[in-house]
């Protein structure tokens, strides 16, 4: 095995809304994922608490059987508090319109949001789709109905 990936390569077809839109792209060679830009025409200031959507000026073709997972960048969360409020979020194959992220301001100080900054990313990844069958019982487990901190971590 080469280290290659191993399955055939999607194709993500972009379509630039806005003529300030930036082509969505790994920073690195194995970044996992793809850098969102913002088409803001004017800096944003987010207070602390402060949620807005903002556009990344295009749409695109995401591949049948993938999905895209918008995520927060790390250094705008570790440094400022800037995350997203439904993280990650998600991108059917479906979905046709403008590209949008949400952030919210779960830092102490202001945070201003500048035409064209990078504010989030991007992965591509391939969706498992299940069968739904209704059953009477489920099969035990030892954690069985156990919920949020039953592991004791």
């Amino acid at each position: 095995m080469t280290d290659q990936t191993p399955f055939v390569t999607p194709v993500l077809r972009f379509r630039r809304l806005h003529p300030a839109a930036i082509v969505p792209s790994y920073q690195t060679e194995h970044a996992a994922g793809l850098d969102l830009h913002t088409t803001i025409e004017a800096p944003h200031r987010l207070d602390p608490g402060d949620i807005h959507l903002f556009p990344c000026g295009f749409a695109m073709a995401i591949p049948a059987g993938w999905e895209a997972q918008v995520r927060p960048r790390s250094g705008l969360a570790t440094r400022q508090g800037i995350s997203m409020p439904n993280a990650p979020g998600t991108i059917d194959a479906d979905y046709r319109g403008e590209v949008m992220v949400p952030l919210i301001n779960l830092g102490r100080g202001s945070f201003t949001v500048e035409p064209g900054m990078r504010i989030a990313q991007m992965v591509i990844a391939p969706v498992a789709r299940v069968r739904i069958e209704e059953v009477e019982s489920l099969e035990d487990t030892t954690r069985g109905d156990g919920g949020f901190g039953s592991t004791g971590h």
